[in-house]
């Protein structure tokens, strides 16, 4: 009895979260670019890029091999790509991890030729922004929430320039009120997620509300650690809630 009052429990506050973060999908003001990649195309290669959030582990010495589990990592990126390869076999398709741990928005602009725009990704995700921050708490970085948003706009427009048919998907940095993050991130934490989203509007890139995401899984009864241990770096829960938001606002 007790076990199953527990499951019960679980499964509403799993479908009040699930109902709360499709209400904060629908008001996302990139909505209207979702068509754009609204089916895998044929021979697609799909590129996911940033910081640890994205790397999760994966093996660098195979990563010019695509669709491989070690390759892609233990986080979101691989859970995508499991789905979209079992449910996709006639397509083609070539997916591909190239985050790393410590990135911050230089980093990528720094590799970026041989780490993106070589690969010509059909779709182009990046999920970049919580170094930025947290490495300048630690001392170990200076820049500024224009820095970022500086970079983050030119690394976009010089994508654009080079790959002009690819579908370019901007995730939101997040960091959870647990672990590393305490009220020393706040407000410019804030800050750099607006600077985000302003350059995904100004682009007219995908937007992926990850904050909004989690805040209402959070408001729905779930403790952020259950999310993110350290605040920043996702458990396989949230790995998991943003593999499956992820693909329903990019439509694949």
């Amino acid at each position: 009895m007790r076990s199953s009052t527990i499951n019960r429990r679980q499964m509403l506050m799993s479908s009040a979260a699930a109902a709360g973060v499709t209400a904060a999908l629908q008001a996302s003001s990139s909505r209207a670019q979702v068509s754009a990649a609204s089916k895998p195309h044929s021979n697609g290669v799909i590129l996911f890029q940033g910081d640890s959030i994205t790397d999760a582990g994966r093996a660098r010495k195979t990563e010019a091999n695509p669709n491989n589990a070690t390759t892609l990592g233990r986080g979101y990126p691989m859970l995508i790509g499991a789905g979209l390869l079992e449910q996709n076999p006639a397509a083609n398709l070539r997916i591909y991890n190239r985050g790393i741990s410590g990135n911050k928005v230089p980093d990528l602009s720094s590799r970026w030729k041989n780490d993106c725009l070589d690969l010509k990704p059909t779709i182009l995700s990046i999920l970049v922004g919580v170094n930025d921050i947290w490495h300048k708490l630690n001392g170990k970085y200076d820049g500024t929430v224009e820095d970022y948003s500086t970079g983050f706009a030119a690394l976009i427009e010089q994508t654009k320039k080079a790959l002009p048919r690819t579908t370019i998907v901007i995730c939101e940095p997040f960091a959870l009120r647990c672990g590393a993050v305490n009220d020393s991130w706040f407000p410019e934490m804030d800050q750099r997620r607006a600077a985000a989203k302003d350059v995904a509007t100004s682009a007219g890139t995908v937007w992926i509300p990850f904050q909004t995401m989690f805040d209402t899984a959070i408001a729905a009864g779930t403790k952020p650690n259950y999310w993110a241990g350290d605040g920043v770096h996702p458990t396989l829960a949230g790995h998991g809630l943003m593999a499956r938001t992820w693909r329903e606002v990019v439509g694949l």
